[in-house]
């Protein structure tokens, strides 16, 4: 096992770093990317075929960030928004 030493004597041995648990750590992170670039155009393809067959994925996307939020948060911020709409005239 490779062990990068640093050239300051006065650094504890805790910042010492070996090369295999670095790289492992490095490629670790690289496949998670890889990953999540995957599901990323799997999600695209969902959102393409459900756009194919007529749904309109804007509004899919935001029930799906509703469906995210807490019912409480949702139910606030839908009374808020009806309080502002009726100051403006808009009902």
């Amino acid at each position: 096992m490779d062990v990068i030493e640093t050239e300051t004597a006065d650094r504890p041995d805790s910042y010492r770093v070996t090369a295999d648990e670095l790289r492992q750590f490095i490629e670790r992170y690289e496949r998670l990317e890889a990953e999540k670039k995957d599901i990323a155009d799997q999600q695209k393809e969902v959102m393409a075929e459900a756009k194919g067959r007529g749904y309109d994925t804007k509004v899919m996307r935001k029930v799906i960030a509703l469906r995210r939020r807490e019912p409480d948060d949702i139910a606030e911020e839908e009374a808020v928004m009806e309080m502002y709409k009726e100051a403006l005239g808009m009902r």
